[in-house]
């Protein structure tokens, strides 16, 4: 989602799934429809045809502006819906998602109201709608350069504050690369397998070939053209200072052989020769109801033989990003252990704990901030090296969330029950009838 917040007006823009297209030609129902009958389909306690009030909806009344030209709220905020359309905002007839512009739903932070409903999510209108609404003084927004932009050429003075949520998203994410990229390390702690075959051989030598030019002084997106690899790609293998941190844990999916696994390593440890056709006939009088070939396949992995099950690079991610207090017992141990497999994983989990306090807004926190980068920036995590220098490209905004109270988070709220509202139009009305409707809902 796309967000902006104003201390005089807050804005905010998301993006949603929800469409609305337009009516049919001649600005009424198709013919041929239900709605040639007047009273067809039409539940008792609706009005009939001509009764007074009937045509309410096709034809609402203007809403009153609730902040009109040449004055503004003292903190409001854009939040939006996607709707298929072209760059100009004008509805159109649409099935399915198109990659849609976001019209963005201006909204008074102090009161949670809902103030305006602008046609598209270009920077030229956002733009225009801020002057017109001079009183604005603080801005909640998300990363969003276009806004960021439209804001700054507007409103020069106002206070950009970057939403909060949106700064830990980013920080998960960066957390979660760092974990994959240490799979060799943690994964021997829980006798994870490590992929091996002939993906992982490819993987070790683009490593080496894309290593090789960097040295010779070749930039990256000359890397990418000589191997035929996608930047992104040739970015990722860059960013890996040894080639074992490009192999990964298999992600394993709960399985019908896992209930019986513990039987299995048994069965094994007492005699390792045992065919495999006898431990399907055990377990299968046992209750399980999978097939030869994948018991073959579950103990080929080896997880059969791990000493406790699989874990994903995903799930113990989740695990340093949780809050201590939320974690059961057995996963604090299983977290301190995980964690003091490498240095840098150790590192990993002290950076997010001290990122976290953070995000509750205090005085102080401009101080913190700059500490925080230098500490994360003497550490081996170039993950988080990027995420260090997407703060310092918006370090107003950041120091901005991180010390003021303002947040995008009620006009997130809003913009969920937008989305509501366009999936229940889809197809059936235009702009002018969405906006009465987000306004008046």
């Amino acid at each position: 989602m796309r967000g902006i917040v104003a201390a005089g007006a807050r804005l905010s823009a998301a993006d949603g799934d929800g469409c609305a297209g337009r009516w049919a030609a001649g600005g009424g129902p198709r013919a041929g429809t239900a709605s040639e009958v007047p009273d067809a389909r039409l539940p008792p306690h609706l009005p009939r045809a001509g009764a007074r009030g009937a045509g309410a909806l096709s034809a609402p009344h203007r809403p009153p502006d609730q902040a009109g030209p040449g004055r503004g709220p003292r903190v409001s905020g854009p939040g939006g819906i996607a709707f298929a359309g072209d760059t100009r905002g004008e509805p159109v007839a649409a099935h399915g998602p198109a990659h849609p512009p976001t019209d963005p739903v201006t909204h008074r932070a102090e009161t949670h109201e809902r103030i305006d409903v602008l046609p598209d999510r270009t920077a030229d209108t956002l733009q225009a709608w801020l002057r017109d609404h001079p009183g604005i003084q603080i801005i909640c927004r998300d990363g969003s350069a276009t806004y960021a932009e439209a804001i700054h050429r507007a409103l020069p003075d106002a206070v950009q504050v970057a939403d909060r949520w949106h700064l830990w998203h980013n920080l998960c994410e960066a957390a979660l690369s760092e974990v994959k990229a240490h799979s060799s390390c943690w994964a021997g702690v829980l006798d994870a397998p490590i992929y091996d075959g002939p993906r992982a051989q490819t993987t070790l030598e683009r490593w080496h070939q894309v290593h090789g030019l960097l040295d010779q002084g070749v930039g990256l997106l000359e890397c990418a053209r000589r191997l035929q690899l996608a930047l992104n790609t040739v970015k990722r293998y860059a960013r890996a200072d040894r080639p074992e941190r490009m192999l990964r844990v298999p992600k394993y999916r709960a399985g019908l052989v896992d209930p019986y696994r513990e039987h299995l390593r048994k069965r094994r440890a007492e005699n390792p020769a045992v065919p495999v056709k006898h431990l399907f006939e055990e377990i299968k009088d046992l209750g399980f109801t999978g097939c030869l070939n994948l018991l073959h396949k579950y103990i080929n992995q080896g997880r059969a033989d791990a000493d406790r099950p699989h874990i994903s690079p995903r799930r113990l991610a989740r695990m340093i990003l949780t809050r201590p207090d939320n974690l059961k017992s057995e996963h604090h141990d299983l977290l301190a252990r995980l964690t003091a497999a490498c240095p840098e994983m150790t590192e990993l989990a002290v950076n997010i704990r001290d990122f976290a306090t953070l995000l509750t807004p205090r005085q102080g926190n401009a101080d913190r901030l700059s500490a925080w980068i230098v500490q994360v920036r003497a550490t081996g995590l170039p993950h988080l090296h990027a995420f260090t220098r997407g703060l310092d490209r918006d370090r107003a905004a950041v120091i901005a969330a991180l010390t003021l109270p303002y947040s995008n988070g009620p006009t997130e709220g809003v913009n969920t029950k937008t989305k509501r509202i366009a999936r229940q139009m889809h197809g059936r009305a235009g702009f002018t009838l969405l906006r009465h409707r987000i306004l008046l809902g």
